[in-house]
């Protein structure tokens, strides 16, 4: 995609990711990872007896599957060379994610800006949605960082 065309997808509708299961043993090796074992997350018959009914996914469990989720969908510009992770300009958790749900993410393009000659940054609107949920899991503004061709220093 040429630099102007790149330039012009701002307001695009980049669609749906497939739906993603998620299972106690991604929720349960996640808290192994971040060392946040608690019980609404881990702890099976304590959850039950909650207000939750059951065990939910970490939010920053459903915030790290945007990079699978997404990247179904982001089409970058030509000659990439890489792309960063830039930040979030918002994030909100919406809803729980109850363990056996299944998510996916709506991703649209909010902005995009030539920064140098050859980098883009662009700011994705993604929503992560809840089969069968009408409140989604998520929102955020995720920007991402990709350098062209033209944007290498030699």
């Amino acid at each position: 995609m040429e630099t102007t065309d790149f330039l012009s997808r701002t307001g695009t509708d980049l669609g749906y990711s497939d739906w993603f299961l998620i299972d106690q043993q991604r929720v349960n090796d996640f808290a192994d990872v971040t060392i946040d074992h608690q019980f609404i997350h881990v702890d099976e018959a304590a959850a039950a007896a909650s207000p939750l009914g059951g065990t939910i996914a970490h939010g920053f469990l459903t915030l790290s599957l945007l990079v699978h989720l997404a990247s179904q969908l982001m089409a970058p510009p030509d000659n990439l060379v890489m792309s960063f992770n830039y930040g979030f300009n918002k994030i909100r958790f919406l809803a729980p994610v109850r363990v056996g749900s299944e998510v996916r993410a709506h991703v649209t393009v909010a902005d995009v800006t030539e920064r140098d000659p050859g980098q883009f940054l662009v700011e994705y609107e993604v929503t992560v949605e809840i089969r069968g949920e009408d409140t989604p899991a998520l929102v955020a503004r995720w920007l991402s960082l990709h350098i062209t061709s033209l944007g290498e220093t030699k």
